[in-house]
């Protein structure tokens, strides 16, 4: 059903040393505009503003989710089950899973009120893109791998490994995002994650001998989150961002004149369905109108773009680190006072568990749980199993709040 090259194209690359593509369809997708748009966005944001060598993009990852899903094909027992359709299925949605991230990722996503997720299926179905266009060469096939994104259920085995606690997605990226932050904690046994897993009954089950792998691969994405993801001058950065966005949003409400050339930005703000001007956002479309706006005659924007592009971030304060209640309080009533405080002070939470614990008959439970098959061939949840992972389950919770503020823009 699907052509095989007669050579198999090869890419070079730092963690794995070439990821190999056999599959016609597979190299169309990785030359479409869709997938080369991830070339001009950076994987990890405002974290290159604290770790200087996190200059790798959502194209890299893209590649290495695919190799991953590819290894996954090559290496898990029973896997082999799948027929030749759904292993290129999972292949496309492995490649696909990120090209809805917009730019600078999730702060982008959090002013248009839409998923990263989302956005993949909109683009995958558009009969306007040209991933929609090399997957329809096969019947059904873009509205299959749209699924396996929005977890349909028709593929429950090929979800569990595109999204889930243990999937190709995590493979990839805590180890991409700690060799090229330097964060070595960050560092997993993928290999041997892999060799722990068989598929039993379609579904994704871990060798109990794997136990102590997966305890490491869980607390290295907690150790990730905390020291990396989401470190509190990236957070600054990205709150920046996003202050941008909600006053050029309302800037456009009021029907003001905004000094810089946003069209596409503007169109989607206002329909994100708009998935072709969707698409041409990219972190320099974004960086090139933020640098406009450092001239804007907004104070607002011109104060916030200098600062963008400046690295004048907001001051941050760790609540958790008990200050002075008398100065928060006075921080925040000189934000609330201020016309543009709402641009210049957050109240900003971040949290994560080591493991998500799922509940017994819960529709998601096969989905999320990471689930072990003991010698004897019982079947238990891997917090049920492990000692370690029980009680992460609670401890492991943590939550971090702060405010940020610039506190000049108050006196």
């Amino acid at each position: 059903m699907f052509e095989k090259m007669a050579r198999t194209k090869v890419f070079r690359d730092p963690i794995y040393g070439y990821i190999e593509v056999e599959y016609k369809i597979i190299l169309e997708l990785i030359d479409s505009k869709e997938v080369q748009r991830l070339r001009r966005i950076r994987q990890l944001s405002g974290v290159a503003m604290v770790f200087h060598t996190a200059e790798h993009t959502r194209f890299t990852h893209a590649l290495g989710a695919y190799h991953m899903a590819n290894l996954v094909l090559h290496n898990v027992d029973g896997i082999e089950a799948l027929s030749e359709y759904e292993r290129v299925v999972f292949l496309c949605a492995a490649l696909l899973h990120d090209i809805g991230h917009g730019p600078y990722s999730h702060a982008f996503e959090n002013v248009l009120l839409t998923s990263h997720e989302e956005m993949t299926e909109k683009i995958i179905l558009c009969k306007d893109t040209e991933v929609y266009q090399i997957l329809n060469q096969v019947p059904g096939l873009p509205e299959d791998v749209a699924g396996i994104i929005g977890h349909k259920g028709k593929y429950p085995l090929i979800e569990t490994f595109v999204s889930s606690q243990l999937d190709v997605d995590r493979m990839d990226y805590l180890t991409r995002d700690a060799y090229f932050t330097g964060a070595t904690y960050g560092t997993i046994d993928m290999h041997r994650l892999l060799r722990t897993m068989k598929v039993v009954d379609n579904k994704v089950l871990c060798r109990a001998s794997g136990v102590h792998t997966l305890e490491s691969y869980l607390m290295s994405r907690y150790h990730m989150y905390f020291q990396v993801y989401y470190h509190p001058v990236a957070r600054s950065y990205e709150l920046l961002l996003e202050s941008i966005y909600e006053r050029i949003k309302d800037l456009a409400k009021e029907h003001a004149v905004i000094d810089a050339n946003i069209t596409s930005f503007l169109s989607v703000i206002e329909n994100n369905d708009d998935v072709i001007s969707y698409i041409e956002l990219d972190d320099a479309y974004v960086n090139g109108f933020i640098k406009q706006l450092m001239k804007s005659s907004d104070p607002v924007l011109n104060r916030l773009a200098n600062a963008f592009n400046h690295r004048k971030l907001f001051k941050h304060i760790d609540l958790a680190n008990n200050p002075d209640p008398t100065i928060i309080k006075e921080i925040k009533k000189k934000a609330m006072s201020h016309p543009y405080g709402k641009y210049f002070y957050f109240e900003n939470s971040v949290s994560a568990v080591a493991y998500l614990q799922t509940k017994k008959n819960q529709k998601t439970d096969d989905l999320l749980a990471i689930k072990m098959i003991l010698p004897n061939g019982e079947i238990k949840n891997l917090d049920e199993y492990s000692p370690i992972v029980h009680s992460l389950v609670s401890s492991s919770y943590k939550r971090v709040e702060r405010i940020y503020y610039f506190e000049d823009v108050y006196a």
